[in-house]
This record gives C-alpha cells, structure tokens and sequence, in this order.
C-alpha cells in the first residue's frame, strides 16, 4: 500500500480549494474506497498516485484509476471501451470518452455484491494490457469545430497558428472540452478562458500544473 493513497482519502486530490474541508469527495466516499482499493491490490497492481488520485499501473502502464466524484465513488479503467462488460456496468463518463469506462459505486453493498465481478474486470484490463491491445482513437481531423473557436481563429492569427501548432491529442482536447457545452457563451468563455494557455502550448490537462 502507497501511503500517499491514505493521504488522499483523508484530504482528497488537492487540485481544488475544497481539499481538506467536509465537503472533499475523497474522505466523504472513503468508506467505499478502501474495500474498493482492497479488490484492486488483491490483483497485484502497482499503487500510484497520478493526477492527485490513485493510479493502478501494471508493468508501467497505466491500468485504472480510483477517484471520487459527486454523487458516487469509481474505478476507472484507461482501455475500458475493450473490456468485454457482458453485465453491462461500465459507464462512459462523458460522450466524447473514446477509450476510458467507469465502474460506479454509491453503496457499499455494491461492492460487497459485485467484489467477485470487480476482480473480474480488473483482471481482464490487466489481460488486455499484456496482450498489448489498443484502443483506436478518432484523429483530430474527426472532430467538428464549434463555430465560436473556428470565429476567433478568424479574428486572431496568432490563436489560430498556435492552436494548430499544439499537439494533435491537445488539440482534441480542447476541441472536445468546448463542445461540450450547449450553449454559446459557455463556449466562449471556455475558449477565452484558455486562450493564454493555447498561445503558451499548454494542453487542457496540463494548465493547472503551469500556474
């Protein structure tokens, strides 16, 4: 066991200002993550902590992740789009998640009945891994712009050389992220809020770490 994962059940992720305060995910789904954490060790996977969560690596690469979010606690698996899933539990978090699939988790009577299950999943991902499967990725070329970015490309060169000069996986990022809200203004204050981080090249997950 990563003692820093106990450190993150106590005090969360740190990557907000609601860490260490009662309303943290972490330490409010505590008490189904640790049976959780316990199903997973119990496969041999290496303990990470990435990103502020636990990380679940198997000869270097990365497996899944155990997390807290609003509502219910999961484990997250990197290639989960593989995953057979016969008992259909996995969820897409997020319509445009190409290869990542959750396991949700609310009581702990889910996991008491589903512990067999979870090992199951888990040990089939580890599987998948050691057969060097890979999930096939829609290029970037794939993705329609929304019509805010393309209209401030139009109206700024210089945003427009440095979006197209990031990294085709940044630029999806990006392109997915102001998307997905409905509505215009969310769209645009989106892409003005990370336009000094796209002139600078920095990726959308990479924006909290260059602060």
């Amino acid at each position: 066991m990563n003692p820093k994962v106990d450190l993150y059940f106590a005090e969360g992720c740190g990557r907000c200002k609601l860490g260490g305060t009662p309303e943290c995910k972490a330490p409010i789904w505590r008490h189904i993550m640790e049976p959780l954490r316990e199903i997973i060790l119990d496969c041999f996977l290496v303990e990470e902590i990435k990103w502020g969560v636990p990380c679940y690596t198997f000869q270097g690469k990365n497996i899944l992740i155990l997390s807290a979010l609003k509502g219910y606690a999961c484990i997250g698996f990197f290639k989960g789009v593989l995953l057979s899933d016969e008992l259909n539990l996995l969820h897409q978090q997020g319509e445009n998640s190409q290869s990542s699939r959750i396991l949700k988790f609310n009581e702990i009577e889910e996991v008491e009945k589903l512990q067999y299950v979870i090992k199951a999943y888990i040990l089939e991902a580890i599987e998948l891994e050691k057969a060097g499967e890979k999930v096939v990725f829609k290029t970037v070329d794939e993705y329609p712009l929304p019509e805010e970015l393309l209209q401030k490309m139009e109206n700024n060169l210089e945003f427009k050389n440095a979006f197209f000069a990031l990294t085709p996986g940044r630029q999806r990022g990006y392109i997915m992220h102001f998307s997905a809200s409905k509505q215009s203004k969310t769209r645009l204050a989106r892409i003005e809020k990370y336009t000094p981080f796209i002139l600078k090249g920095i990726g959308l997950n990479e924006e909290y770490r260059k602060q």
